[in-house]
């Protein structure tokens, strides 16, 4: 990578590679949820808690349709965070809260689907399996 004449890092972000990290990033959450989800023992509190990470999905969303408006609005002067120190005043801020706002929306969407299958996967479990608990 780069600096340009302003100092802010070279090659520009894209909202795909922005929305792929994010996705990838979510992995190591969904990793974590399953760990958790086993480790609840009681079967109303596991359906409870995949119910809570599935809600997480109607906030990724909403900071996915924010990132959205944030990056279109920068007019595709997208900085990473680390080119804060290039910031020249509070309008130009935007120009750093876009694929933050995007990266969010997408790991939250992701593990928000991933509570969903798991607590769909949870409810029809036998009652005699692990999956089940007690």
């Amino acid at each position: 990578m780069t600096s340009d004449e302003d100092g802010v890092i070279s090659p520009r972000l894209r909202p795909v590679e922005v929305a792929r990290r994010a996705a990838l990033f979510c992995l190591l959450g969904v990793v974590l949820v399953v760990v958790t989800t086993l480790s609840i023992a009681d079967h109303g509190d596991r359906q409870d808690f995949l119910t809570l990470v599935a809600a997480l999905s109607l906030f990724g969303a909403l900071f996915l349709v924010m990132g959205g408006g944030f990056w279109w609005a920068s007019a595709g002067d997208i900085r990473r965070w680390r080119d804060w120190h290039t910031i020249k005043g509070q309008a130009a801020s935007v120009t750093l809260v876009g694929p933050v706002f995007l990266r969010s929306g997408v790991f939250l969407l992701v593990l928000g689907a991933a509570g969903f299958g798991l607590y769909h996967l949870v409810d029809a479990a036998s009652y005699d399996s692990w999956m089940h608990s007690r």
